[in-house]
């Protein structure tokens, strides 16, 4: 297996809906080095699905598909094609809670079948020479025990897995929605923490309410890596001191102009393409951007110019930089 090559400090959480290849590019100028994942790509749509669901731009690199599924030879055949295409690590989701995707027999409701997990790490890594690493929960439902969480993560680790992200909330199977798994299952971070010590050998992240770099800093006085997932999403302009920050890099840190004009040129490129099927819309790539300017005088009327031009079907990157003109920096 291939070590890996860059460091998880801090990565941006695969979000359905949200962290597709646009939003990845935008982010990637703003952070050279923090760990981008993909949204979820289920095996079937990769397998059987009529569309390119992997593909993505160079700049995004180091970037992670998340991977959904667990028929171990669909998963194999699924982590030779993401090696093919050259992502840097294949993540396993075993911490989704949507009913859509315990009807698929993925996601947390895997955490029950670790053993099915382990043969889904062996076989995977040994077809690819890149990381397979896991996504978790600290529990599910009534399964929420620390013994319960060691086990999984011993066996999961003993069929190779070296890298765990786990979101420090349990997960509720039924009864609660995938929105409301994200917010009332309490947090539980010394759990985390105690599997690293447990388990000191394996790179260990986590995720769950963190909202700055700050807190971020102090994560990782106990574990190795931060996931921050809906703070970056609401906030994207976070990412633009990260390099310098979390990760020590002496360089200058990109202006918001920049990005703007950077994204308006991105833009740009992006409608003058004409796809195969449908229409390339400027608010593809600029919905993820609305919460550019939060915290700034003018933000609101930044985000209800977006909201309101982007959509229209000559839109281009000139409505961006008409939208930050209304912002005071």
């Amino acid at each position: 297996m291939r070590t890996n090559i860059y460091s998880h400090k801090l990565s941006v959480a695969p979000m359905l809906d949200w962290t597709d290849r646009h939003c990845r590019y935008f982010y990637r100028l703003m952070s050279q080095h923090t760990v981008l994942y993909t949204e979820m790509v289920t095996t079937g749509a990769i397998l059987h699905g009529k569309g390119d669901y992997l593909s993505y731009n160079n700049a995004e690199h180091p970037l992670v598909l998340q991977l959904g599924g667990s028929d171990v030879k669909d998963m194999t055949e699924c982590a030779k094609i993401a090696e093919q295409y050259g992502y840097d690590e294949i993540n396993i989701n075993v911490g989704c809670p949507s009913d859509r995707v315990q009807n698929g027999r993925f996601g947390a409701c895997l955490m029950a079948e670790p053993q099915l997990v382990a043969d889904c790490v062996s076989e995977m890594q040994s077809v690819t020479s890149i990381p397979v690493t896991v996504k978790s929960r600290i529990g599910i439902d009534d399964l929420d025990s620390y013994e319960f969480l060691y086990t999984f993560i011993e066996q999961v680790a003993q069929a190779g897995c070296q890298h765990f992200i786990i979101h420090a909330r349990k997960a509720w199977l039924s009864g609660l929605s995938p929105k409301q798994n994200r917010d009332i299952p309490p947090l539980d971070y010394s759990r985390v923490y105690q599997v690293k010590q447990d388990f000191p050998q394996l790179a260990i992240s986590i995720n769950g309410g963190i909202k700055t770099l700050e807190e971020t800093k102090g994560h990782l006085q106990h574990i190795d890596g931060v996931m921050i997932g809906r703070e970056i999403y609401n906030s994207p302009y976070l990412l633009a001191t990260v390099d310098q920050e979390i990760y020590g890099v002496e360089k200058s840190q990109i202006s918001l102009e920049q990005v703007v004009n950077l994204m308006a040129d991105y833009v740009n490129e992006y409608v003058s393409i004409t796809p195969e099927h449908g229409n390339n819309r400027a608010w593809h790539v600029l919905r993820h951007m609305l919460g550019l300017c939060n915290g700034l005088a003018g933000a609101r009327q930044y985000r209800r110019y977006l909201s309101e031009c982007a959509g229209q079907k000559n839109a281009n990157g000139e409505i961006l930089k008409e939208a930050f003109s209304k912002v005071t920096i």
